[in-house]
């Protein structure tokens, strides 16, 4: 079985803007075409990354944006009752945003490495494996 990672906003913006930890995000899609790892987003992540590409961008660069992203391997998954129950969980027991608790339920549920920059996530490190892509958190 490949191994498996799952992208966080942070990641995905991390990308788009060229910004620190591009490179290894970049790598890991490369690695995903290639077929040699899964990488997998929630759609709810997804959306949050929608909502902050419209808002420096603009309407016409978000949907750009999105037909690339649709068009990789990146398995988009749907926000079902595991999921979502998973995330309002993890949202009871820490102070993260509800869309990161997302991420991380996905990467708990699927036993994957969560990619993330966003510092939040160190509250779970103990608890889950993350691959950190930007700077030192």
């Amino acid at each position: 079985m490949a191994e498996t990672y799952v992208l966080d906003s942070f990641a995905v913006l991390a990308l788009l803007g060229k910004e620190e930890g591009s490179v290894a995000v970049a790598d890991l899609l490369r690695r995903t075409q290639e077929g040699k790892i899964q990488t997998l987003m929630t759609w709810v992540n997804l959306g949050e990354v929608a909502y902050i590409v419209e808002r420096r961008w603009g309407t016409g660069q978000l949907y750009r944006i999105l037909g690339t992203l649709e068009a990789t391997e990146i398995d988009l998954v749907p926000a079902g009752r595991d999921l979502t129950l998973a995330a309002a969980h993890i949202k009871a027991e820490c102070p993260l945003a509800y869309a990161d608790a997302f991420a991380a339920a996905l990467a708990m549920l699927e036993k994957a490495t969560l990619v993330t920059g966003d510092p939040e996530f160190k509250l779970l490190e103990e608890s889950m494996s993350i691959q950190w892509i930007a700077g030192q958190v």
